[in-house]
């Protein structure tokens, strides 16, 4: 005896061997011995042999037309054998019984499974529609086979044009556009971006680069919406000090300068002063909505894209020959140990005489004139007497930099697809000038709002982890009790934020945040997670145009620091690579390594591992965060 069952949602065949009434012993056409369910069984037989019962009912279930089978079903339930016997004309044999049971089984669209043995035929609106749905899936499959092969063949459909950047930053991993890229990209071997690029898809790699980026921070363009109107700052005071800047060249949004004063009494004041675009950007404006969306400047080699519009910077950066809204800090202090006598802060009009820049400043303003005789330019005597006030100062936070080597820093001149790249060593007077003067405007200014229990974004620094906190905390990197940022408004949004804090303080206004303020805790998370993406990305472009100057000067052979283990920085370059094949090395050796396959996509180069050049150099400072 046969029998013909279901199981797991499979039609089967097996000879029985033991028939328990309510479970059998069988034996399947593969020799493995079972047990079936009673219940599961829809029919008995005895011939043809199980082995061969599948298979016949198959080939006849295949000549079977299904549209002529579900046509001749009618609306009400039926049982396999029921339809069998109307289908063949006469009573089924056992394998045209299973024939027709195979055919309802196999189309799920055209017959619902109702009970064991039993279907109900698909209403025609229900039945079109998933044909509808079949035919759609069948020539989504085409088409991506189709994707697939191009692709394959690395060739671009022209499909997938308009999504590239879709499919590598946000894909919906749902279309079949995305899973032929993955599907080609397995069969090829190589990432989706190094195929898409292979197909030419991709533009070149600082395009792909920089609109990742825009994609990715600036979804809807970087440029600024038209008519952002601005206030006017209102009638301000004059300030009776002309101030300087000092910037490097590039620099368009001046953010600070200062003034040096004698006054009668013998004593001195020297003034901080900071650009005041809180004066001039109201809260739930336009304006401020954008500089909220932004939250920084954006900085790369050769290009910036600003937190402010470019008019609204104009009318607030402290530009030279004029006079321009400012926050001012006024610190009397004593002629010769520059001891605090009186501070005050205030909102005026300061007059700026001058922007002075690193580049024409350095070579009269540094350690060897210092040490010989500063030559004689405008403002001299000013920064030489806040030279004298920022080493007071440092020796007083606690945080000397004598003794400490520092590594460059670089400046990137971007000319068409040419960049010329420059060492600039940190550390030098006039950083620690200006660094100096910064720390101290943020710390006295930090304190001012905590005593006056107005609330403000800090930086602490505990544990040797910086974080930006409300509860005022104190920066031990720094040495100073209290610190915030507030010195670079049109750059940074916290900055601006803090700085309308403490204008509402100063002209004795209701703050725009109030303690535990939502917006306040926000705008510190938004802007901590934003300006760390822009830092990134900052770096990003600095390492694609380092290795876009390997390339365009032909370099072959370079020398690099041992920073740790294999990982090197390249000397005279902001370059940092794991350098395979380097033995074991103490850091701050000097190393010389061959430079080969430089990427400009995936930002990487190949490092070769040549000699020692020089044992062990001097250990590098960190620096102080300056603002």
């Amino acid at each position: 005896m046969n029998i013909f069952y279901e199981e797991d949602g499979t039609l089967k065949a097996a000879t029985v061997l033991a028939d328990n009434d309510t479970s059998l012993q069988v034996e399947t056409p593969h020799g493995k011995r079972a047990k079936v369910k009673g219940s599961n069984v829809l029919l008995k037989f005895a011939a043809p042999a199980a082995a061969s019962f599948i298979e016949e009912a198959d080939k006849l279930a295949a000549d079977i037309d299904t549209d002529f089978l579900w046509e001749c079903c009618g609306e009400a339930e039926f049982g396999f054998q029921d339809l069998a016997r109307d289908y063949f004309g006469h009573e089924p044999s056992p394998v045209e019984a299973a024939a027709a049971a195979l055919k309802c089984h196999g189309n799920p669209m055209y017959f619902y499974k109702k009970a064991k043995g039993r279907y109900k035929a698909a209403p025609e609106e229900n039945l079109k529609a998933a044909l509808a749905g079949q035919e759609k899936k069948r020539l989504q499959e085409q088409k991506k086979a189709e994707y697939v092969e191009q692709l394959s063949g690395f060739a671009l459909p022209p499909e997938l044009a308009p999504q590239v950047y879709t499919l590598l930053l946000r894909p919906d991993k749902n279309t079949i556009e995305y899973k032929a890229l993955e599907q080609a990209s397995q069969a090829t071997g190589l990432a989706p971006h190094r195929l898409l690029a292979r197909c030419g898809a991709l533009p070149a790699p600082h395009e792909f680069h920089l609109t990742r980026f825009l994609l990715e921070q600036f979804p809807k363009g970087r440029h600024f919406p038209e008519d952002l109107a601005h206030a006017e700052p209102g009638e301000l005071p004059q300030a009776d000090a002309v101030a300087f800047s000092i910037d490097d060249a590039a620099t368009t949004e001046i953010d600070d300068a200062f003034s040096v004063t004698r006054l009668p009494n013998g004593n001195i004041r020297i003034g901080i002063h900071i650009a005041a675009p809180g004066l001039g950007i109201r809260p739930e404006s336009p304006l401020e909505a954008v500089a909220r969306a932004r939250l920084s400047t954006v900085y790369m080699p050769g290009d910036k894209i600003t937190m402010l519009p470019d008019a609204f910077v104009q009318r607030f950066t402290l530009q030279e020959g004029r006079s321009c809204p400012a926050l001012s800090l006024y610190l009397e202090v004593t002629p010769d140990s520059f001891d605090l006598v009186s501070s005050d802060s205030r909102a005026e009009m300061v007059p700026i005489g001058a922007n002075l820049r690193h580049d024409t400043l350095e070579p009269l303003f540094n350690a060897e004139t210092l040490k010989n005789g500063v030559p004689a330019f405008p403002f001299r005597d000013e920064l030489l007497l806040l030279w004298d006030f920022a080493d007071k100062l440092e020796e007083r936070r606690g945080r000397p930099d004598a003794g400490k080597v520092f590594h460059n820093e670089y400046s990137f001149a971007v000319e068409g697809d040419r960049v010329t790249i420059t060492p600039r060593q940190r550390g030098t007077p006039i950083d620690k000038l200006v660094s100096e003067l910064m720390i101290c405007v943020n710390s006295t200014w930090a304190k001012l709002l905590a005593d006056n229990g107005v609330v403000a974004v800090y930086r602490a620094q505990e544990m040797g982890k910086v974080r930006m906190t409300t509860a005022p905390a104190p920066h031990r990197g720094l040495g100073v009790e209290l610190y915030m940022w507030s010195s670079s408004p049109l750059r940074r949004y916290i900055d601006l934020l803090n700085q309308r804090q403490l204008i509402a303080f100063l002209r004795g206004e209701e703050p725009p945040h109030a303690p535990r303020s939502a917006e306040l805790f926000a705008a510190m998370r938004d802007f901590e997670l934003t300006y760390s993406a822009y830092n990134d990305f900052q770096r990003t472009m600095e390492r694609y145009w380092s290795l876009r100057w390997l390339q365009q000067e032909g370099v072959q052979e370079a020398e690099g620091k041992v920073l740790k283990e294999n990982l090197v920085r390249l000397s005279n370059l902001p370059l940092v690579t794991r350098l395979h094949g380097l033995p074991e090395t103490p850091p701050g050796t000097l190393v010389r390594l061959g430079i080969e396959a430089v990427d400009l996509l995936d930002l990487e180069f190949a490092g070769k591992f040549k000699e020692v050049t020089r044992e062990v150099a001097e250990p590098e400072a960190d620096g102080t965060e300056e603002e």
